[in-house]
Formats: C-alpha cells, structure tokens, sequence
C-alpha cells in the first residue's frame, strides 16, 4: 500500500490553494445569456404555434379583405397604396393577440416551472437575463412579422389588381408602413413580456395584457365623455396602430406615426421598468 502523506506536506506553503485547485467558473456574457435565450425561445412549441398563426392570420385577412376592396373612381396611386397597405396589415388587429400571449408566455412560463431559479442561478446579476429575452423575442417577431405581412401583400396583389388597385412597389412609404406594422406586432410583444414579469403568473399576465389590449379600449369608447376618448388615444394597442394604418386607424388615433412611436417605446419602458426593479428586489 502507499504510505498516506504526511500532514505538513498537505498544509506546505508550496502546496496550490483550493481555488487554484478547483478555479471557479467563467463568468456569463451577455452573448452566452442572448444564446441561451434565443434557444429557450426556439424550443417553446408555443413559439412555433403562435408565429405561425401570425402568418396564417396575416395571410387570411389580406385575402379576405382584398376581396372587398374596389377602387374609388378618382383614385390616385396614393389611394392604390393604401388600400394595398391596409389590406396587407389588418390582420395584425388579430394576430397581436398572438404575440401577447407568447410574450408572457415566454417569461411567466419560466417561474411556472421553475426553470427561472436555475436561470438566475447562472445569471445572478438577473437584469441580462430580461434584456436578453426582451432583444431576441423583439427582433424575432420583428422579422417574422415584416415576412408575414410582406406574404399577405404579395397573396392579394393578384386579387386587388382585379379591382383595379395598383399599388405603386417603389414608394417607400409602402414599404416603410409595412416596417411599422411589425414594429408596432414586436413592441406589442415586449410589452407582453414585461407584464409576465410582473404578475409571474401565465393566467394572470394574460389577462391583463389582454385587459390592456382589447377590453380597456372597448370600455372606454363606450364611455360619453372626452377625457375617455383622450385616454383611449394614449393607449399603446390604439395609438400604435398610426406606425402602419397612418389615419386609418381602427380606433381613430389622433398622433403622427413618431408620436405613436414615442407612445408605444414610453409604455413598453415603464412596463419594462417596473418589471426589472421587481426582477432585483423579489425572489424567484
């Protein structure tokens, strides 16, 4: 048998530390944490379900209401333009829902399961870990939302030539307008995903992005005073709705596209905001 070392060899000054023994790990960057997001993101089969019932909606509505569409006598390619822009973007009326539920699905999901303590555990600085599921989630429906309504532009083209719509394909409002609506579907998104922040709940930041989305405006149109209709344009879902429609808005939001623009960031950050004061200070 080996002879057992001796003590004082063991506690030798010469002997290495524990810690150089066994040095600790790497710290996680902000590109690690934006990968792990990004591959939670991707896994979620809800992610799969609700960008493709963007697309499917997009594609439905476009069809549908091209179909109804006829061109005004005196019409201009102006005019042309935004009908084809209207009937390329109605859809996200309805597809935002999608993306609501997803957002909160995406964070609130997490401390359901309890994958969040391990999350943080990782990341015990926490805040990354919200900045990294807010840049992946906003830049993914970002994309897949400017696909969608450019597939439904393209799906009723055939159809409003046939009643005489010729949008003109190189004016850049066409294209900005269409950038604006799945801007306006990724910022509807991360508002969601900071509401599943706060509430921690999946039926509870449902609805209450939903409450946000659909049943506030509802309820205050129904209300006859002013200070209701004003309240009403300063919501994001209505005054958002100016970064595409561009006075045409469902609800008749009175801002310019920038305003409506400045609307949708301030919103998204105070709910962003509180969401990540409460991320520090509560625990998992």
């Amino acid at each position: 048998m080996l002879p057992a070392p001796q003590l004082d060899s063991v506690l030798s000054p010469d002997s290495p530390p524990a810690a150089a023994l066994h040095p600790a790990g790497r710290p996680v960057h902000f590109g690690g944490i934006l990968r792990g997001e990004w591959i939670k993101l991707r896994s979620l089969r809800s992610t799969v379900w609700s960008f493709s019932i963007i697309v499917v909606v997009q594609l439905a509505f476009a069809i549908l209401m091209a179909l109804t569409m006829s061109m005004p006598g005196d019409g201009s390619a102006a005019v042309a333009t935004n009908l084809a822009v209207i009937t390329a973007t109605l859809g996200l009326v309805a597809a935002q829902l999608a993306i609501a539920v997803q957002g909160v699905l995406l964070i609130s999901g997490e401390y359901s399961t309890g994958q969040i303590r391990s999350t943080l555990t990782a990341v015990p600085t926490r805040l990354p870990v919200l900045w990294a599921k807010v840049a992946v989630f906003f830049l993914l429906t970002f994309v897949v939302g400017f696909a969608a309504i450019v597939i439904a532009y393209l799906a009723a083209l055939p159809i409003l030539a046939g009643a005489g719509i010729h949008p003109d394909g190189g004016d850049s409002s066409l294209w900005l307008r269409m950038a604006g609506g799945a801007l306006y579907l990724a910022l509807t998104g991360v508002i969601a995903l900071g509401i599943g922040a706060i509430t921690r709940s999946v039926p509870g930041g449902i609805a209450a992005t939903m409450g946000l989305i659909l049943v506030l405006p509802s309820v205050l149109r129904l209300v006859p005073a002013q200070w209701a209709t004003d309240l009403m344009a300063w919501l994001p879902g209505v005054a958002g709705q100016e970064l595409f429609f561009w006075g045409n808005s469902v609800l008749a939001s009175p801002f310019e596209p920038w305003q409506a623009l400045l609307i949708m960031l301030g919103s998204g950050g105070a709910v962003l905001g509180t969401a990540a004061v409460l991320l520090m200070r509560r625990d998992a």
